[in-house]
């Protein structure tokens, strides 16, 4: 008798942010891109937004303001466990990997330094004296990674201000880093660069979302599997 075939393991996403931002000084608004180094294995040589997974000291960092009650609801909608802790995670995890990748702090200064989180990339914030601040950051999306991928992420796409910029640090972007370049560019052009598909889909949703102006009740996409189809749904 024949052994059954056993059905391909499911990876469970693992939760996720990113951060948009944008120069909003000229005619045309810019946005930071980043390319991804050619080694790594998810998405080699694409431009993406600054980002990565939630790490368990952005729950120990202390902020200078909390995330608008309005973004907090919808970032744990359609969520198991729903906390404001996770919640609070999430938007800090955007603004840690940024600056893990681009050297770009966002936050407040003025207010002393905040407890420091021993050993960990937070620990540079301490140092320059910054402190993140929620209240700077909108939601304007969620995907979830297709089934049929060997590494899934939930993320959720912030986006903010530079004029929110803190500090740069230099250093952090180069040939053995995360990214090996960074780029301003202008958000009519960005999507001449080679990107995922998610990114160029998110970007349509950001140029749409700043032509409504960005009101804060405007309906978040969330794009996810259901069935084996990549759907868009909203939040």
């Amino acid at each position: 008798m024949m052994a059954a075939a056993q059905s391909p393991t499911r990876v469970t996403p693992r939760d996720a942010a990113t951060l948009i931002l944008i120069d909003f000084k000229g005619k045309i608004p810019k946005i930071l891109m980043g390319r991804r180094h050619s080694g790594h294995a998810f998405m080699p040589d694409k431009f993406v937004f600054p980002g990565g997974r939630v790490d368990p000291s952005d729950r120990r960092m202390n902020i200078a303001s909390p995330l608008d009650q309005i973004v907090e609801d919808r970032l744990l909608s359609r969520v198991s466990r729903p906390r404001s802790m996770k919640a609070r995670a999430m938007a800090l995890a955007a603004i840690r990997e940024t600056y893990e990748e681009t050297g770009i702090m966002l936050g407040e200064k003025g207010l002393g330094a905040p407890p420091p989180v021993l050993e960990t990339p937070w620990e540079s914030f301490t140092k320059q004296k910054i402190w993140p601040s929620l209240d700077q950051l909108h939601f304007v999306a969620r995907a979830i990674t297709p089934s049929r991928h060997a590494k899934r992420f939930d993320t959720r796409f912030f986006l903010a201000d530079a004029t929110h910029i803190a500090h740069i640090e230099d250093g952090m972007v180069g040939a053995d880093a995360e990214l090996t370049e960074t780029v301003w560019i202008p958000l009519t052009s960005a999507k001449s660069l080679d990107l995922p598909s998610i990114t160029a889909l998110v970007l349509d949703e950001v140029i749409e979302r700043l032509n409504g102006g960005l009101r804060p009740f405007l309906p978040i996409p969330f794009f996810h599997e259901v069935r084996g189809h990549f759907v868009r749904e909203t939040l």
